[in-house]
């Protein structure tokens, strides 16, 4: 290769295939933003987009049924197979304006895919003449030609990768790869197979595009970020490659999936394509690996010089010395704090060729894979950290950290310069309330204009006031879990809700105006028939009376790292082997003691939750979702309705802020007479984004009014308690409470008064 083509950087940080396809995973863009603030050159790509991108276009399809057509007639394959290849060239002809129009650069032709003659249709698309009760015209009719087109456009590249995944690689899929050999993989002997074989047609694309990154960056260290199951495979094949043509590059991998299921790893083959494999938070581990690799002497390190003139030190990491996995942590250095590890770096990375879609007709997921969203947390870890099906005892739900809303805000204005976008996803474990609050005062201060979203539980704290503040930010969809909807599961989950509260707080998201997810589980130990029915029953009024907007059931998991796992004796169930595997362990196979088979819930949950979705059959009995006799619910039909109905609590603490988000009103004096006694009187006209109003007060009582909404204006730096405002009032006015509770101040209370 031609010098002047040549990057030569010293750490390049990849997601190998394959994760989303409509924004970046954000590991790698946390760790480069935290590489900026040592100065370490770095270098950072999406082989997943990248592998999709080469794959579904004109010249990518052309070679995938040139190379399916020589072998095609000694295949036994489906019809629907056969009917793809039919329509070769009707698929080569469309494939890069599907592709366009699903990166945002093409949006006319969504008129021309709605006619539903232009694409080439499979099986996928069967499902729209069978809708369950309804169709596509009523699941698209209020959502527009683009979203109609963008679903069609997804059952299109659909039938491309089930022609993939019958005829090419049985590994194939658009979010993983691979997915079943990392998934519980105790041994390493499967994967390692799998690695011995000669590469894939997806595993040459792969290998072609990394070969030319790796000689024109030239690394000194290869970092590959591995979150979930279905990246394991794709990693492995990469660092095949790398150590093989490249061996004087070091490797190593980090991220969600060694966090979780490698941190028993004693299988000294992974080692024979990685050199070192990191736990935990990634900025200290990679610091030091840097430091160890790609000598200290460079600059721009900061660690001491002890530490410089001994063995290289390491945090949290697995390597080989003498021919034996060994882990070593040998390096005293703490974790960085959240406020010193920098804002995530999207550069480098192709955001403008992300395709968003539309796989089913979920709110919540749809947002998953629509749209681009920068990716941020407000706080490290989990401020609740008891739920008994988690992994709590992991430093990354463990270990609670918050970062302060200026900082937050800071690193966004930051990322909407750097990316063009203003769309976040907060990607907590669980979203702290006084944190989010924060938040949504400082991004309505510096009148940023920001759509974000994020998980939370159910707390209480959860008003209809905060709801509607984290509304004015920009906030406009949550997700949390309700779990299993019933008071004593939720109890023995150390939850810290119930089934009442949940359905207050969504209702206060709802009302104002934001969407509420809510994970739902079942199969949980103990948990009996009777439970799940009731569960169901709890979620069909939740959906009845319309405080739930999207929900996903999926059945309960045991893992190593949470308690139910570290102590299943206590939830009634035993593990059905306690010998630890040499390659990945989290997953655990256990015998529940009641000996109900959950699993035959799945199919009739899951129905019956997609149908609620879509505001019908509420009046269908319980037993028409499934095929097998259950008891009738113990619930009472209106237990949520009159959960809903109870009265409002009045009371105000003292040490509540008070937040006005209207403007300032024009003034009006006059006199107001009756029977014979005249006083002054105040109209404040006021105008809000969609109507004006008009309020009448006393005229001293206006003043004071006017005066005080200033100050409490979202504008303002400095919140004003309840107290704070009380004692104003009372300085030269009587009867607070009276004003306070007055038509007047409840019409304000209506339009942006609110206390927080």
């Amino acid at each position: 290769m031609h010098k002047s083509f040549i990057l030569k950087t010293q750490v390049f940080l990849i997601t190998p295939p394959f994760t989303q396809l409509n924004t970046p995973y954000p590991a790698t863009v946390y760790i480069k933003g935290f590489l900026n603030t040592k100065n370490i050159e770095s270098v950072q790509a999406d082989l997943g987009i990248e592998v999709i991108l080469k794959l579904f276009s004109k010249q990518g399809l052309e070679d995938l049924f040139q190379v399916q057509s020589s072998k095609f007639e000694v295949l036994e394959v489906s019809d629907n197979s056969k009917r793809i290849l039919a329509l070769q060239d009707e698929y080569t002809k469309t494939i890069d304006s599907v592709i366009a129009f699903l990166q945002g650069k093409n949006p006319t032709l969504a008129l021309q895919i709605c006619q539903e003659d232009f694409l080439p249709e499979a099986s996928r698309f069967s499902q729209l003449e069978v809708p369950i009760a309804i169709g596509m015209d009523w699941a698209f009719g209020t959502m527009g030609t683009q979203d109609k087109a963008k679903h069609l456009s997804t059952l299109y590249l659909e039938d491309i990768s089930d022609f993939i995944v019958e005829c090419v690689d049985s590994n194939f899929g658009f979010s993983r790869y691979a997915e079943r050999l990392g998934r519980s993989a105790n041994s390493f002997d499967e994967l390692y197979e799998a690695l011995q074989e000669k590469p894939t047609y997806i595993d040459e694309i792969l290998i072609s595009i990394l070969k030319e990154r790796i000689e024109t960056i030239q690394p000194e260290l290869f970092l590959i970020s591995v979150p979930f199951p279905g990246n394991l495979y794709s990693a492995f094949r990469s660092a095949q490659w790398v150590r093989k043509h490249h061996p004087d590059i070091k490797i190593s991998m980090g991220g969600g999936f060694p966090n979780t299921e490698l941190r028993s790893l004693s299988d000294k083959r992974v080692f024979e394509f990685f050199d070192f494999i990191t736990l935990d938070d990634g900025e200290l581990p990679v610091e030091l690996l840097f430091e160890a690799v790609c000598h200290s002497d460079e600059g721009g390190i900061s660690s001491s010089d002890s530490e410089q003139t001994q063995e290289p030190k390491f945090k949290r990491t697995f390597l080989l010395e003498n021919g034996k996995v060994v882990y070593k942590n040998n390096s005293t250095r703490g974790d960085y704090k959240q406020s010193e590890v920098g804002t995530p770096d999207y550069s480098d990375l192709p955001l403008d060729k992300y395709i968003s879609v539309i796989e089913i007709v979920n709110p919540m997921h749809r947002m998953w894979s629509d749209g681009r969203w920068n990716k941020l947390t407000m706080a490290h870890g989990c401020y609740w950290g008891k739920c008994t099906f988690c992994d709590i005892s992991l430093d990354y739900i463990k270990v609670y950290e918050p970062i302060a809303a200026g900082l937050l805000c800071d690193r966004m204005e930051e990322m909407i310069l750097q990316t063009g976008e203003n769309g976040f996803h907060f990607v907590d474990e669980a979203a702290p309330p006084t944190l989010m609050r924060a938040l949504a005062l400082e991004i309505l201060r510096r009148k940023l204009v920001v759509t974000w979203w994020t998980n939370i539980r159910f707390e209480k704290s959860f008003s209809g006031d905060l709801c509607l503040l984290l509304k004015a930010s920009g906030c406009i969809a949550v997700s949390g879990g309700l779990e299993v909807a019933s008071d004593r599961l939720l109890k023995l989950i150390d939850k810290g809700v119930t089934v009442e509260q949940v359905a207050k707080v969504t209702r206060n998201f709802t009302e104002a105006g934001i969407m509420v997810h809510s994970y739902l589980m079942y199969g949980f130990p103990t948990q009996t028939v009777q439970e799940t029915v009731d569960s169901l029953e709890m979620v069909r009024q939740l959906f009845e009376v319309g405080v739930l907007q999207s929900g996903f059931w999926h059945q309960f998991a045991m893992t190593t790292h949470s308690p139910v796992g570290m102590h299943p004796e206590k939830f009634g169930v035993v593990k059905e082997t306690e010998i630890l595997g040499t390659f990945a362990n989290n997953d655990i196979n256990y015998v529940d003691k009641s000996g109900i088979d959950h699993n035959k819930f799945s199919f009739g949950l899951k129905k019956s939750l997609f149908n609620f979705m879509h505001g019908i059959c509420f009046d269908y009995e319980l037993q028409d979702w499934f095929d097998f006799k259950i008891p009738k619910t113990k619930i009472q039909p209106d237990f949520i309705s009159n959960a809903l109905e109870q009265e409002e609590d009045f009371n105000i603490k003292p040490t509540a802020k008070i937040v006005w988000l209207g403007g300032k009103p024009s003034q009006e004096h006059f006199t107001k007479s009756k029977k014979g006694n005249s006083w002054e009187m105040m109209a404040l006209t006021f105008h809000d984004k969609k109507e004006s109003f008009v309020i009448q007060t006393g005229k001293k009582e206006g003043e004071w009014l006017v005066e005080m909404l200033e100050k409490i204006s979202i504008s303002n730096a400095k919140t004003c308690t309840f107290q704070e405002i009380k004692a104003d009032f009372e300085r030269n006015l009587e009867d607070f409470e009276l004003f306070w509770y007055s038509k007047p101040v409840n019409t304000l209370r209506n339009f942006g008064l609110l206390v927080l």
